[in-house]
């Protein structure tokens, strides 16, 4: 299967275990080149401050600037984060937000391939964006 296929195939699947499992995120969008996730902050995301913790949005920004450039990639073709780069915008409060990220592809190439991030909260405020750097497994 191609990338693509294989998130699409993976995402129907009732029982996925893992990191989206484990902070709850939902598939929104899967597409050639783009993709997007949703989670909603909850008390066990918090920092000492309070607030949803930055490793929450960087998380959610890796898993969908990931898997956009996944979805981009032949049967067979691997990929891994090389670099992560997260601008954090405004804080968030963990009482049940709904945040959506999105990833989107710049470039895709042989060895390796870059892809954008951004992720809004539920009144579309941009809360973070990213730029990730991946290195292509053929």
């Amino acid at each position: 299967m191609s990338g693509l296929e294989l998130l699409r195939a993976a995402s129907a699947m009732p029982d996925r275990a893992g990191i989206g499992t484990l902070l709850g995120m939902t598939v929104e969008e899967l597409e050639f080149g783009r993709v997007s996730f949703s989670l909603v902050t909850r008390p066990d995301f918090a920092n000492p401050l309070g607030t949803t913790h930055g490793g929450i949005c960087a998380t959610l920004l890796d898993s969908v600037m990931g898997c956009a450039i996944h979805s981009a990639l032949d049967a067979g073709v691997g990929y891994g984060t090389l670099e992560l780069k997260v601008n954090y915008i405004r804080s968030v409060p963990i009482d049940g937000r709904r945040l959506v990220a999105t990833g989107t592809t710049l470039h895709v190439g042989r060895t390796t391939a870059t892809a954008e991030g951004k992720v809004h909260d539920e009144a579309g405020r941009l809360v973070a964006h990213a730029t990730t750097t991946c290195i292509i497994h053929r």
